[in-house]
């Protein structure tokens, strides 16, 4: 037993982190309104910062400028905490000024789209600056000689003088929002904003004070934290945020002490879970610990889903507008007869480029069905892609069920998997909802996609899949020596075409203007006979089964299937690139296919100007917070928008119209 209690106590490190990482959540959601899914992302490059200034460095974070500025040695621990503080302010003011007041009334999809702008940016800067694997070793900042615990069990110091700083903070916190001027303002502007502007604030300066405040404070703990890690240029962005989020929830987003309670819990527990699982064998060995967060993520949605905040605004935008579905020789045949002629006269790399494009267009296509249609976000399309892959390995290897019968069996079974992750939809909505897919993508990541018990031996690179072979013809990328068949390409944009006709008909048949009717106004679809529920998991189920697809593609494209291809960042940047071309159209998730990385596009790009390295990503990123900002209808949008006499309507009735619109979806 003693040994449990020094690995509770050893956990408080991680637990410390966590909290920290709850009030930033916590101060950027009261007083901005929104959840602040990149800063984990924010904390990476502001602990980077400090650790290239004790090294004599200051890293530049612009392409085409020096690598660094040169200081003449280290310039000190205050130097650099402050330099780097000051960093991440400016920063976050940036971003604020240019990314989110302009998003200040915008749908949660929206925000959400820009933080996965800014993760990506940020990445590529890390990368850029400090290499993808950088393992940079920051030197002791606090006191970490070793302390005994109980009996021999010695833990470093550390991790305690971590936690107590941070409760310190915490409770500083807890003063400021309730007693003084600042925090009273800031909590009013999350509850009742219309309030605050008849008392004479201005939301967007208490809401850009706050971001910025969440940041520094985030970065100050990223900085005392960076010895106890090895930085990376995902440290902070992923592993801490799940925790820090289901902490966040059982909080409301508005309890300090309740929510850091629980972030100093999960860490501590997470730790006990390395000695129980040296004392049991029957305890998992693989994804128990980010399964802890996603579980309590999952109660707090469960029990608090519906009382969970949303920021007062005076008034909200609408979601992107969703087009009229016409399948036309311009937006198919065109298109159609392009890839073909591609495939069969460009070089390997040219056919490489729209195979990528081919694939991801199918996934974009799964995200046009649930959050175009179906106005339902998620953030676990590739997890469930993964499923699909996985699922393919297992039937057409192990059980020898032959092509076309064993990837849409493996589609069937992500679907299953993808009605799981969307239930809590039946509750909850917009960011709540993103936040919950987001932690079962990670949990099916670390708990199937890592776990050779389930996937075989990863050493291997992966579970192999055969060809996809139809009586004597073989569709598959590589037979024998030839190693990029124009076949599998063909093979790929055929499947795209019968996916695109499939939600095209979707959209223009009853079904798809019920779920319209669900997207649009829940309340109005309910009154009008319209099940919401049906609508919601339909919606989920048929973005899941393409998603599935997907997966299957990528695992015949590689004749393999593994982890890499379908991880949390591998989510993200499947909405960014579904949104950045379209989330709303059939044409949008083509466009999307297009401009995504390694796609046509971006191979035009490097044949054009050389290839671009880590900058690939951030112009990317740039890209797409650029068109969340200005035209949140994606490129493909923009060729939707044909001017119209006033008295026209549009294509998605406006809220006073819905209850009309959800009768005639009946």
């Amino acid at each position: 037993m003693s040994d449990y209690v020094g690995y509770l106590v050893l956990g408080a490190g991680a637990g410390a982190i966590i909290a920290a990482f709850v009030l930033g959540l916590l101060i950027s959601q009261q007083g901005a309104g929104m959840v602040n899914f990149a800063l984990g992302a924010m904390m990476t490059w502001t602990a980077h910062v400090y650790a290239d200034l004790r090294l004599g460095n200051y890293p530049l974070p612009f392409p085409g400028l020096p690598d660094r500025y040169h200081f003449n040695g280290d310039v000190g621990f205050w130097w650099a905490i402050i330099l780097a503080l000051a960093t991440a302010a400016v920063m976050a003011w940036v971003f604020y000024r240019l990314i989110f007041q302009p998003l200040y009334r915008a749908p949660s999809i929206s925000t959400i789209v820009a933080n996965i702008g800014i993760i990506i940016v940020l990445t590529a800067l890390v990368q850029g600056r400090f290499g993808a694997s950088s393992g940079i070793r920051v030197d002791a900042i606090l006191p970490n000689e070793s302390v005994t615990v109980i009996d021999d069990f010695t833990v470093p110091r550390d991790g305690l003088w971590l936690s107590l700083i941070v409760l310190g903070i915490a409770a500083a916190l807890w003063v400021v929002s309730r007693r003084s001027r600042i925090g009273l303002v800031a909590r009013a502007a999350a509850s009742n904003e219309k309030g605050v502007i008849l008392l004479g604030y201005d939301p967007i300066t208490v809401a850009r004070r706050s971001y910025v405040t969440s940041a520094v404070l985030a970065g100050f703990a990223a900085i005392l934290a960076s010895p106890l890690l090895q930085l990376e240029s995902t440290t902070f962005t992923f592993a801490f945020l799940i925790p820090a989020l289901g902490a966040a929830l059982v909080g409301r987003f508005r309890n300090v002490g309740i929510a850091v309670m629980v972030a100093f819990m999960i860490g501590m527990v997470q730790s006990t879970f390395t000695k129980v699982q040296v004392d049991f064998e029957w305890f998992p060995r693989f994804g128990t610990r980010e399964g802890l967060p996603f579980l309590v993520i999952i109660v707090a949605m469960w029990f608090l889903g519906e009382s969970l905040p949303n920021r007062g605004a005076v008034e909200t935008w609408r979601l992107p507008k969703v087009p009229q579905s016409k399948l036309t020789l311009l937006n198919v045949g065109i298109p159609l007869v392009l890839a073909i002629g591609g495939l069969l006269l460009l070089n390997p790399l040219w056919k490489a480029a729209i195979m990528t494009s081919a694939i991801a267009a199918v996934f974009s296509l799964s995200f046009v069905v649930v959050t175009g249609l179906g106005g339902q976000t998620t953030l676990a399309q590739m997890a469930i892609a993964g499923i699909g892959g996985f699922a393919l390995s297992k039937i057409a290897t192990d059980a020898g069920i032959p092509f076309p019968i064993a990837p849409l069996l493996a589609a069937l079974g992500a679907t299953v998997f993808g009605l799981m992750v969307g239930f809590p939809a039946l509750r909850v909505r917009g960011t709540n909802l993103a936040i919950v897919t987001l932690g079962g993508a990670v949990a099916i990541t670390e708990f199937v996609f890592k776990n050779p018990e389930i996937i075989g031996d990863l050493a291997s690179g992966g579970s192999r899949v055969p060809n996809p072979q139809l009586g004597p013809w073989d569709f598959g990328l590589v037979l024998g020596n030839n190693s990029s068949r124009p076949v599998f390409g063909i093979f790929l944009v055929l499947v795209v075409l019968v996916l695109a006709i499939g939600v095209s008909n979707l959209r223009r048949s009853g079904t798809g203007r019920r779920l319209l009717a669900t997207r649009g106004n829940e309340r109005a679809a309910m009154s009008a006979g319209i099940s919401v529920t049906r609508s919601k998991l339909l919606a989920y189920a048929v973005s899941s089964f393409i998603a599935g697809i997907g997966g299957c593609l990528i695992a015949y494209r590689f004749g393999r299937v593994s982890d890499a291809s379908f991880g949390t960042i591998a989510s993200l940047a499947a909405l960014a690139v579904a949104y950045l071309g379209g989330i709303t159209s059939v044409s949008g998730a083509i466009t999307a296919g297009v401009v995504a990385s390694s796609g046509v596009a971006f191979f035009g790009m490097h044949e054009i100007i050389g290839g671009l390295g880590p900058w690939e990503s951030l112009i990317g990123g740039v890209l797409l917070i650029i068109t969340a900002v200005l035209n949140p209808e994606g490129i493909a949008g923009g060729f939707h928008k044909p001017a119209k006499p006033p008295s026209e309507p549009d294509d998605e009735p406006a809220a006073s119209e819905q209850p009309q619109a959800a009768t005639a979806a009946v």
